[in-house]
């Protein structure tokens, strides 16, 4: 891939990764804070801060119309950001990358304008069990509008998807929509096999990578996906902007998404004339300083190297899984070992009720994520109101588990 490097092949030192994140310094009720929610946001370094304190200060500017100095040093900026999440994710143009709010836009855009240009009556859209409800809801409303159905993959009792009927699945249906890796399980799912299977019928996929992109690789040459979404703060970047990646000549056949600024060429009031890529979907002033704290969170982990931190992460997993198994009342929802999970272990412990579990880890310091996880339907699939939810970041260490496990002992004496 593009963004292979020369780090790519040593032992990461977490110690000193942990001082680039001034957050984990913090105190929450005289314990030193443990952050275990890196699923829901990651903390951000020092470089990223620092990268969006010094366009604020130093080149804030509207982009691409103007022909002032400090409007072409932010076009400059803003541009080369979208080239690095091109080479960040494998990308043959840099032009297939457009900007948004987050997954979630994302995903609502390709509903939208794909739904409008390809969806019929009767016709279906594919998703998983495991489904973020942001993969789940854009879809039903497309659905509904086009009179369309939306149909599901089911899952296991161990939180893997059943394949075995998916050929019969796919009969009708415009486009498979599923995450790479489950918000609410953690398990990394069969990309490859849905997606071969998929592409024997001509449909395409899109593939909802907002909890992979931290912690693998993902090649979108190489995955062969015709859309694939992701977030920025999940990546140690800030919040608010996101990436879409679609492949040129399906984005070319798709209508635009918002109208104004950005996105025209022409306008009369008899008629309008839509940009060329990216622009055609990307409407209004963008967030500059978003786009350019991204750049410098993919930099940041480029040189970490993502193979560094996906096997950090790995033992750390194995460590994690280890040390929890042997807490009296633990429950794994989600059965995938180690190696086939990336970032995410959500448990129960006997009949404790996730939401008292996290308010008592609180109080310790240890801030986990607790409830469904915006993906109520895998909490119905196995008849519970939800998990407690610890997740990984390149900055955890062994120290966090062990203090994870500690806090849950006194939660479950407390509560017994």
């Amino acid at each position: 891939m593009t963004h292979t490097n020369i780090l790519e092949s040593h032992a990461l030192d977490v110690e000193a990764i942990r001082k680039d994140f001034p957050i984990l310094s913090t105190h929450v009720h005289g314990y030193p804070l443990v952050y275990l929610d890196n699923a829901a946001t990651t903390q951000k370094p020092e470089s990223v801060l620092h990268a969006m304190d010094d366009y604020y200060h130093t080149i804030n500017s509207n982009v691409h119309r103007g022909v002032h100095h400090l409007s072409q040093l932010a076009t400059e900026a803003y541009e080369g950001a979208r080239q690095k999440i091109a080479d960040f994710i494998n990308a043959r143009h840099n032009h297939e990358i457009i900007y948004t709010r987050g997954t979630t836009e994302s995903i609502n855009l390709i509903a939208a304008c794909f739904g409008r240009k390809f969806l019929k009556p009767g016709d279906s859209i594919l998703v998983s069990a495991v489904e973020h409800h942001s993969n789940i809801v854009p879809w039903q409303m497309i659905c509904e509008e086009r009179e369309a159905s939306l149909k599901v993959i089911p899952v296991d009792d161990n939180g893997e998807l059943i394949l075995d009927d998916l050929e019969q699945l796919l009969n009708g249906v415009k486009l498979v929509a599923f995450n790479y890796v489950s918000n609410s399980l953690g398990g990394i799912n069969p990309v490859e096999a849905i997606v071969t299977a998929a592409h024997r019928r001509g449909i395409p996929v899109l593939l909802d990578a907002a909890q992979a992109v931290q912690h693998m690789e993902v090649d979108v040459q190489k995955l062969d996906v015709e859309f694939l979404a992701f977030s920025s703060h999940k990546l140690y970047g800030p919040t608010g902007i996101g990436v879409l990646y679609g492949k040129e000549e399906w984005l070319n056949q798709l209508p635009p998404y918002q109208g104004g600024g950005e996105m025209i060429k022409t306008v009369t009031f008899e008629k309008t004339t839509y940009n060329d890529l990216p622009y055609k979907f990307e409407a209004g002033t963008p967030d500059m300083a978003g786009a350019i704290g991204l750049a410098a969170a993919i930099d940041y982990v480029l040189g970490l190297g993502i193979r560094n931190i996906a096997r950090a992460e790995h033992d750390l997993m194995h460590y994690a899984l280890e040390t929890l198994k042997d807490i009296d009342g633990f429950r794994l929802i989600g059965k995938h070992e180690a190696q086939r999970r990336a970032g995410v272990i959500s448990f129960l412990i006997g009949d404790i009720h996730p939401f008292d579990m996290g308010e008592i880890l609180d109080k310790q310091g240890v801030a986990v994520r607790t409830g469904h996880h915006c993906a109520q339907p895998v909490m119905d699939r196995y008849c519970i109101p939800g998990t407690v939810r610890a997740s990984l970041a390149v900055y955890n260490n062994r120290q966090d588990i062990d203090r994870l496990a500690t806090g849950i002992r006194k939660a479950a004496k407390m509560l017994s």
